[in-house]
């Protein structure tokens, strides 16, 4: 399958539910997979690429509820945006689904466009969220290039400091700096100093994503 193809994921007890959702999918180009309960979607090995999850609120037995799911993704540093659909009228449940980032909370029975629309929403969330952990990937690996001395100048330089000044909390002339500056912006494949403050805020924050999942 390609990466660029987007799988959609459907748990719900209901299987005409799941049988019509997975049939629209299907037609607009998705991939689908089709779950009666959360158990059996835990159990499932997701694929790669941009996806999407259309998840019931409620679940007979012994099932995690949708709700149970979400919470469990979250807490196991899984990045999957979530479409609820539930058969129950619940604005405390509707409240807290969408508060803890669900891309949308569909009542049913909802339009065909209302699905197609909301699961839209969330793979092109997805595409973004993996195109966003691809730059960062690309940018730890040329940070990895540099020698300790070009990561000094690079957070040095990050904080607004100039070559003169950069040479002065090193211990070295103005002009080595700036050839380890230049050596740095080339490996770094960057040009200008608010880019190189970018990059660095960038790696920041995806560390601090991966800590809150």
């Amino acid at each position: 399958m390609s990466s660029d193809t987007a799988t959609v994921y459907v748990v719900d007890d209901e299987a005409q539910i799941r049988a019509a959702i997975g049939s629209l999918c299907e037609e607009t180009g998705h991939q689908v997979k089709l779950f009666a309960s959360t158990d059996e979607f835990l159990a499932e090995n997701l694929a790669g690429g941009p996806s999407c999850l259309v998840l019931d609120v409620r679940f007979p037995g012994t099932s995690p509820t949708g709700l149970e799911l979400q919470r469990r993704l979250a807490e196991t540093g899984v990045s999957i945006p979530i479409v609820f659909i539930s058969g129950y009228s619940d604005v405390r449940v509707s409240v807290e689904a969408m508060k803890r980032g669900a891309v949308e909370f569909l009542p049913k029975p909802f339009r065909e466009q209302e699905i197609l629309d909301a699961i839209r929403h969330g793979i092109e969330r997805d595409r973004r969220r993996l195109q966003r952990e691809d730059s960062v990937r690309e940018a730890r690996q040329r940070v990895d290039t540099l020698t300790a001395r070009e990561r000094e100048i690079m957070l040095l330089m990050a904080e607004g400091l100039v070559a003169k000044q950069i040479a002065a909390r090193l211990g070295v002339s103005e002009v080595t700096a700036k050839v380890h500056r230049a050596r740095m912006m080339r490996k770094l494949e960057l040009r200008t100093p608010i880019e190189v403050v970018r990059l660095i805020d960038s790696m920041g924050r995806q560390a601090e994503t991966t800590r809150s999942v």
